[in-house]
């Protein structure tokens, strides 16, 4: 018996999408650090990562436009949590969740177990805190990004902050 509405391909896990990343990455940053240098491989790797955050930001707020009519907001933004926190991955406790603001603690994070436990502990925060900020650029221009913290960098809690600015 056919059904004929469309089936969404199965959500792969962000955490498992960043494990594959970070193989690839992995050999490329090596290879850079030996032809280039340590600072040179991190400046390069942090450039490709930013562009991948803008420009999945992008995808994602093109979605929510064609879904909803309408530039995404932090509420909306909130929601997203979800694909990152998959299979148990991120540990969130929210304190305030509005349009315009948006403020949660991580107090898990098995992303910085991971690229620990894959030996990539020293550049994790390229492969993925880095993305958290730029991520805004693609999704809502106006939206940004304050934190003081991770636990990739050794603190007990991430302190995410955000803030859609009408000034932008």
């Amino acid at each position: 018996m056919s059904n004929n509405k469309k089936e969404k391909p199965a959500q792969i896990p962000m955490l498992e999408q960043r494990r594959i990343e970070a193989l690839v990455v992995k050999n490329i940053y090596e290879v850079l650090v030996e032809r280039h240098g340590e600072k040179e491989a991190k400046q390069a790797i942090t450039i490709a990562i930013k562009s991948a955050a803008i420009e999945q930001g992008a995808n994602f707020r093109k979605k929510h436009i064609n879904e909803h009519g309408r530039e995404p907001n932090l509420a909306d933004f909130s929601e997203l949590g979800r694909l990152w926190e998959m299979g148990g991955a991120l540990k969130r406790k929210i304190h305030l969740k509005t349009t315009k603001k948006l403020e949660y603690d991580i107090t898990h994070c098995a992303y910085a177990n991971m690229y620990k436990e894959m030996g990539l502990a020293h550049i994790g925060d390229l492969l993925s805190c880095n993305r958290d900020g730029t991520f805004c650029i693609g999704y809502n221009k106006k939206m940004k990004l304050k934190r003081s913290q991770t636990i990739m960098e050794g603190a007990d809690f991430c302190d995410f902050r955000y803030e859609i600015s009408e000034n932008e």
